[in-house]
Order: C-alpha cells, then sequence, then structure tokens
C-alpha cells in the first residue's frame, strides 16, 4: 500500500526533546512511498549559527547537519550545502520522497545521500524506527558543529521487495523489424516487468530488446506506448558521431582529422583542434561537465544566446586535457553546428535524407541551438524501436561506412575515473562480465547497448538522480543479459 502523506513534526523547547509525530495515510514503507517532514525550531537557524561563529555571511558557510539512525543505530550524516533551506525560516515542510516530483527539492538529495550510504541496507523487509537529528554547523574556516536544535522519530514497516511477475506484452511487428521466435528466459523478463511497476527500478519508460534483428520483446511503462518519443538527452549525442561519418561518406569532411581552423578564424592553438578531439571529448578546450567550476560546463553554455561563440571563445588548457578524455557537452554540440555550417541546406535534412529516411524513421524532434541548428548536445526525440534501429545500423554496419563504425567502436581513450571503460568516437564501453558492449548513454538513465547480435534500449525519466545509472546496470545484470544468454 501507498503512503500518501507521512509527515514528521520535529519541535524543539527548552531543552533538547523530541515532539509528537503526525502520520497521515499508510504506513506501510513501499517503493513508491511519500515522505515529507515539518520542523519547527525555537528560534531561527541563522541564530543557532551566530551561536556557533559570530561572524558576516553566514548563510554562505553554514545550514543544517542531518543525522540519520535506524533503530537507534547512526547510519549517516551530512552537512547541507549553504543557501537552502532559507536560514531565517524558524518552520518549514518539505518532501524527503516525493515519487512523482523526484529532483525537485534539496531535502531529497538528503535522503537520496543517506539511503546511499547505508539506508538502503538498514530499511530491510520488516519494522524499523527511523529517527532524524538535525543540528546546525558553521565551517568558519574549521567544522563546528552545534547540540540538537530538533529531533523526531517515527515507525516503519519496509515492504518494498515484495514483487510479482507480470504476464509480457504481446510483440507484433515493426517497420523492418519482424517478431523473433528465439528462446529466452521470459520468467526473468516477467519478473523485471514487475519489478519496474512496483519501483524497485523507478521512472523506467520502456525496455526493448532486438536480437538479431527481430523483436524478442518490448514493454512500455508509466503510460507511455510504442508510440510514445523518448527524451533521452545525451543518447542524441551519438548522432552526431554517425552523421560525421556520414559526412565524411558524402565529401563534405575530408576526415576526421580535420581541424577547426579549416572552418572558423581561431587563434592558433583553438585553430589546430581536430574534429577527432570533439568526437572522444578530448579536445583541450577548458570544459568538463562533471566539474561546477569548468568555464565549458554545460550548464553555462545553455543561458547564453550563442552556444557556438560560447563553446569557440572558451580557454584552452594543453597541460590538464592533453589528450585525456574530459566529459564535454559543449564540444559536441560545435561538432554538430559545424556540420550544419559545412552541409548544404542544413544537418537537418541531412539527417533526415541520409540517416532517418533510410531506416524509415519519420516521427521524431530535434532540440535546436539558439541559432537554430539541430542540438546535437543531446536531446532528439524518438520511439524506442526507432532509437533500437539507430544502434542497428552500428550492430550491422549498414547505411555508415563499416571503416567508421570500427573506428567509432573502439578503445579510443580510457574513460577517466573507471576501470577497464572506454571511449569510442561519442560511444562508451563496458563489460557486463563476459559480455562487452558499445552503448549510448543520457541523464535519467537513458541507454542504447549494442553487443554483437543484440540491440537493447532502455528508456527511463530519473533525471538527475544518483540511482538512474546504477538502476540500469542492475537490470542489465541481474535480468535482461541472463535472460537472453
Amino acid at each position: 500500500m501507498k503512503i500518501h502523506l507521512l509527515i514528521i513534526c520535529l519541535f524543539l523547547t527548552g531543552a533538547i526533546h523530541a515532539q509528537t509525530i503526525i502520520f497521515s495515510g499508510d504506513s506501510i514503507f513501499t517503493n513508491k512511498s511519500n515522505l515529507s517532514i515539518s520542523v519547527a525550531l525555537k528560534q531561527p537557524l541563522i541564530d543557532y549559527l551566530k551561536e556557533l561563529a559570530p561572524t558576516d555571511s553566514l548563510w554562505k558557510t553554514g545550514n543544517y547537519q542531518f543525522s540519520f539512525y535506524v533503530d537507534n543505530h547512526l547510519i549517516y550524516h551530512t552537512e547541507l550545502w549553504p543557501g537552502f533551506p532559507d536560514p531565517n525560516d524558524q518552520k518549514w515542510t518539505k518532501p524527503l520522497i516525493d515519487y512523482q516530483h523526484e529532483g525537485a527539492y534539496w531535502s531529497q538529495f538528503a535522503w537520496y545521500r543517506f539511503m546511499n550510504n547505508g539506508g538502503e541496507k538498514a530499511l530491510s523487509e520488516g519494522p524499523h524506527t527511523l529517527k532524524i537529528e538535525l543540528r546546525p554547523y558553521v565551517k568558519a574556516p574549521d567544522l563546528k558543529i552545534g547540540e540538537i536544535i530538533a529531533e523526531g522519530q517515527f515507525a516503519l514497516n519496509v515492504k518494498r521487495i515484495v514483487v510479482k511477475p507480470l504476464p509480457l506484452a504481446k510483440v507484433h511487428p515493426y517497420k523492418d523489424l519482424p517478431v523473433s521466435k528465439e528462446k529466452f528466459d521470459t520468467n526473468k523478463i516477467k519478473l523485471l516487468k514487475g519489478a519496474i511497476e512496483a519501483g524497485v527500478f523507478r521512472h523506467i519508460t520502456s525496455v526493448v530488446a532486438i536480437k538479431n534483428n527481430k523483436i524478442l520483446f518490448e514493454e512500455y511503462f508509466d503510460g507511455n506506448t510504442r508510440d510514445s518519443l523518448h527524451d533521452v538527452r545525451s543518447v542524441g549525442k551519438t548522432f552526431a558521431a554517425a552523421l560525421t561519418g556520414l559526412a565524411i561518406r558524402d565529401g563534405y569532411l575530408k576526415s576526421e582529422n580535420q581541424t577547426l581552423g579549416e572552418f572558423y578564424s581561431l587563434p592558433n592553438e583553438k585553430a589546430k583542434i581536430t574534429l577527432k578531439e570533439l568526437l572522444t571529448m578530448s579536445s583541450p578546450f577548458d570544459g568538463d561537465d562533471s566539474d561546477d567550476n569548468s568555464p565549458g560546463n554545460e550548464e553555462n553554455m545553455y543561458p547564453t544566446e550563442n552556444w557556438l561563440q560560447f563553446t569557440l571563445n572558451l580557454p584552452v588548457d594543453t597541460i590538464k586535457y592533453h589528450g585525456q578524455w574530459h566529459y564535454f557537452t559543449a564540444g559536441v554540440m560545435l561538432l554538430g553546428s559545424t556540420l550544419d555550417k559545412i552541409i548544404p541546406g542544413g544537418l537537418e535534412k541531412y539527417a533526415d535524407k541520409v540517416l532517418f529516411a533510410p531506416l524509415h524513421i519519420t516521427n521524431y524532434k530535434w532540440q535546436y541551438t539558439p541559432q537554430h541548428a539541430p542540438s546535437t548536445a543531446g536531446g532528439i526525440r524518438m520511439n524506442s524501436l526507432d532509437f533500437a534501429k539507430f544502434g542497428l545500423v552500428y550492430a550491422n554496419k549498414k547505411i555508415i561506412p563499416a571503416s567508421w563504425v570500427e573506428k567509432s567502436l573502439s578503445h579510443q581513450l580510457p574513460i577517466a575515473g573507471r576501470e577497464n571503460e572506454f571511449y569510442g568516437y561519442l560511444f562508451w564501453n563496458k563489460k557486463y562480465g563476459k559480455y562487452e558492449t558499445y552503448y549510448c548513454s543520457g541523464n535519467g538513465g537513458n541507454k542504447i547497448y549494442i553487443f554483437n547480435d543484440m540491440v537493447i534500449v532502455i528508456t527511463a525519466t530519473a533525471y538527475n538522480m544518483p540511482y538512474a545509472h546504477g538502476q540500469v546496470d542492475k537490470m542489465m545484470e541481474e535480468f535482461i543479459l541472463p535472460a537472453i544468454y
């Protein structure tokens, strides 16, 4: 059963005492339950911070420390980033879990960190007591933590792993894709379907498997159907690689070793940057989406009026990025915008003619840059089977020249921070046990996996969620691959 609303009231009166816990709804805690807390303090947080360090700009150096206990054992504590909630607020209510609006509030990320750092294991099946303590902290410059200013606890009866296998949908032929008659472990996929419907795997919208160019199974969730267009975010980057290979085939480019100086008026060190460096995310542009302080972080690009000039105007760092992989969305946008510049009629018409029309893909939507070029930063929308067709282009080495496919699906560079994982031409590479795959990957857990004889498409809307990619790995390792191989 679902918890409709679960509110914890945490108060401080005089000395430190936990006050009443108020429940609304059902106390059975499932994968789709919601959980909120309401906090009322004796005085605003800013006053507690002043007691710790009577300095200016405390809101920049301090906030709440959350401590999470399960069955009276401390599991995790975290200091919130300064600024949220407002330190002048004496009372506030925020969700820790909101299944339909994940990631909307800072409080949810505090809960995610707790769950990822011991909470998931501690909240095993059965009855538990969850306790939360709040303390003020400041860094001025050393970390100072105050006494408890609010606390509360409540009982949870955890029932999260009860999963019922569900019948699989009947598969019908699709344009150029007949139905497979090959055997696979349907029970595992039925269990996977049940786990997705139960919220064990969250915000999955489709799972499609194509083996030997035939549809093995396809399942849709959360109101989606075969015709739904999915926003797969950075999966769309790989379309830039495919179109680069086709542009070379058709003579609009000589090779991926051409430099930006051939297309733009640039200073010497920028003019030397090659298209291949954009394809392998190894250019010396000072851009790294994993670094919030990087000048070329994608979040700095989106608010600007001219994404192309933003990217070309970035500084370069030939020492930090000397042929090293670093995730750089703006560079892929630059690659697509360059294709749009040099191909007569623009990239959108070209892509439709040479890639989508041969695949009989007619229903899709590009996102665009402010300069009205198709945005290869990510976000092209298609249905799941059409995304699978794109994967089959590489699996079958058709439409795109075989030599380009081989370069794209190769170990061009090791991926920083990941053992035995590599990057090709806008393709990721890893192994699930003995099964090697090249794949496209996008925010939220969106994937197109390419194996020797199979393409798997998973679409999802778990955008910016810390579990998004990890849960897809678990789906592949525990259900999909064992069911097929």
